[in-house]
């Protein structure tokens, strides 16, 4: 099917178009024509005026729209964290689980598997998220599941995985590093946090992990005498880091002066949650924020397109890099920026349209 977007100004990811509209054939962008050349065997769609950049990827989210993931994993979960993802601005997602039973974490990977095996959309896999993380900077995870691995653990995992698995957030300092080797060897995106590492253990587990989950949440900071894992970040020259961008997980400032320091190694997260009442993890939603019952913070309310706008409104990130943040930068991460993240001839035609005060009106 050939079909041609008109009428919109584009961000590319590396320009922004006025006057020029997509040509797009089988899903697949092959080019751009003026708007005033459009070939006459081309679908037209107008666009009226809005904005179009490379659809969002979110690679840490729990729920949405009244399911959480961990609590229950299912199709429905699965379905509806997609449907708050599309509102919000994203294509594709990583479904997350934080620290559980190894039954609940079975049933995540054969509910994944089923979902994925049905032609289910959206969701290239699994993000894990624990249970090999400090207890000392579990946050909101669960105390009684938090322990260090084995390798016979790491190699059932992966065995009963069977490639649906795409993430695992572990604390380094918690893990040998034959049990990273071996997770990277398969094909897993190794990632440094809830971990309470000295700078010096952060240094030398960042020799083998180059992605950090969340940055300075969950994670042993910077001090003065003791530059912990955030020091580490800092002073490494290549290691990239996920943020929570709403204000409440990291203040605005330090959003920019890491953004200073990090550059294009900084990409958006929502860390999102939704309220539930049953089950190990209970979040409860409070102004803009979600916490366990005891106050303890344990999620976002964010979309990705909110984080998006927090960066340009509070940071003063301009809209491109912005929006580079929440779509190639985790393409990259993914290693697929190769056909998605950027508007450009052979990239696939992943969009989201969004007005001037940055509201999503479609994701196509």
């Amino acid at each position: 099917m050939k079909q041609v977007i008109t009428n919109a100004t584009i961000y590319t990811g590396k320009e922004i178009l006025k006057g020029s509209a997509i040509l797009i054939n089988d899903g697949v962008i092959v080019g751009f024509v003026y708007d005033t050349d459009i070939p006459e065997d081309y679908e037209v769609r107008d666009l009226g005026g809005n904005n179009i950049a490379p659809a969002f990827i979110d690679l840490q989210i729990y729920g949405g729209n009244g399911y959480l993931f961990s609590a229950d994993p299912s199709t429905e979960a699965i379905e509806a964290t997609y449907k708050y993802c599309l509102e919000g601005g994203a294509s594709k997602f990583l479904i997350t689980a934080a620290t559980n039973s190894s039954v609940v974490f079975s049933k995540a990977i054969a509910i994944t598997k089923q979902y994925l095996n049905s032609g289910g959309k959206g969701m290239p896999g699994l993000h894990l998220e624990g249970p090999w993380i400090n207890p000392e900077k579990r946050g909101a995870h669960i105390l009684e599941y938090i322990h260090r691995p084995t390798l016979d653990e790491a190699k059932k995992l992966i065995e009963e995985a069977e490639g649906v698995v795409k993430m695992i957030t572990l604390a380094p300092e918690m893990v040998d590093e034959e049990i990273v080797d071996y997770l990277q060897t398969n094909g897993i995106i190794v990632s440094a946090g809830h971990t309470n590492a000295t700078y010096k253990q952060a240094m030398k587990g960042l020799e083998k992990i180059n992605i950090v989950t969340h940055l300075f949440n969950a994670m042993s900071q910077f001090q003065s005498r003791e530059p912990g894992m955030v020091g580490a970040i800092y002073d490494h020259p290549s290691v990239c880091c996920s943020l929570v961008a709403d204000g409440v997980h990291v203040d605005y400032t330090a959003i920019k002066i890491s953004k200073r320091i990090l550059g294009e190694r900084l990409w958006l997260i929502t860390d999102a949650v939704s309220a539930t009442a049953d089950g190990p993890y209970q979040h409860v939603f409070k102004n803009d924020r979600y916490t366990l019952p005891n106050g303890t913070l344990s999620g976002s309310a964010l979309t990705m397109m909110k984080a998006v706008k927090n960066c340009i409104e509070h940071v003063g990130i301009d809209i491109q890099e912005s929006l580079r943040m929440a779509s190639l930068y985790p393409a990259k991460i993914l290693g697929i920026d190769d056909k998605t993240g950027l508007i450009g001839r052979g990239y696939e035609a992943s969009f989201v349209v969004f007005d001037n005060e940055m509201n999503v009106i479609d994701v196509i």
